[in-house]
Parts: structure tokens; C-alpha cells; sequence
């Protein structure tokens, strides 16, 4: 199953921890740094990544939660029948910024550590397959 990773740069270093692990456990991880080369069609990529992907891990912070890329990837998510109950908010700093509507999910705190956190994305993924 693929999972479209949705951060803001800032958060680089979290979203290359957490790829790996999500990896190890056997997913595949889409996420732009990785997918995407010097000259391609980044709107097109992008968009081909969200269509083929099952479940989307956002990351949020005050940088992505003022992303307007970020807010598009989840406004597509939450639309998209591919996703549901396959949205995997991961809080990373507090930001009074965070769109209401995932406040209906829970919401995995990104201190635990990308192992736990990404334990905890396997195990609700087995539970909705």
C-alpha cells in the first residue's frame, strides 16, 4: 500500500524518519524529496502520488498547517473515498492552526518517536483492510 507523506520542508527531518520506518514495516512511502527530480512536472507528480496512494500521514506543524500545498494535499484526501479512515495526523509542535476537521481523527503525537508513531499507522491500516 502506498501512503502520500504531507509535510512542509521544515519538518524534513521527521518525514525522512518516519518514511523508514513506515518502510521497514513493509509500506511504500510517497514523499516528494524522495520522488521528484531536478526539472520534472512537480504539479503532475504530485498529483499522479495522491491518486495512487491509499492512506496519507500530514504532518503538522506551524509551517505545513500555512502551507497552502499541505492544505491542498488534505482538502484532496478528505474527498477521495481511497482514503477513508486512512488520515494519519502526526502533531509535531503545537500550532492553533490545525484544520478543525482533523480534529475527528486521532491525532498521533510525533514525541513518541517515528517508531511509534509509525506502529501505530500499521496497526490502524490493519484494522480498516
Amino acid at each position: 500500500m502506498q501512503i502520500f507523506l504531507s509535510y512542509h520542508q521544515a519538518d524534513e527531518s521527521f518525514a525522512e524518519s518516519l518514511s523508514k520506518e513506515l518502510q521497514q514495516r513493509g509500506l511504500e512511502v510517497w514523499r516528494d524529496t524522495e520522488a521528484l527530480l531536478p526539472g520534472d512536472n512537480w504539479a503532475s507528480a504530485v498529483a499522479k502520488a495522491l491518486k495512487r496512494s491509499k492512506a496519507m500521514v500530514v504532518l503538522i506543524s506551524p509551517a505545513s498547517m500555512q502551507s497552502k500545498y499541505v492544505r491542498n494535499e488534505i482538502q484532496y484526501a478528505l474527498g477521495d473515498l481511497n482514503y477513508e479512515h486512512r488520515i494519519f495526523p502526526v502533531l509535531l509542535h503545537e500550532t492553533p492552526d490545525i484544520p478543525w476537521i482533523l480534529s475527528r481523527f486521532e491525532i498521533l503525537k510525533a514525541n513518541r518517536g517515528p517508531a511509534k508513531v509509525s506502529d501505530a499507522i500499521v496497526g490502524a491500516l490493519k484494522q480498516v483492510a
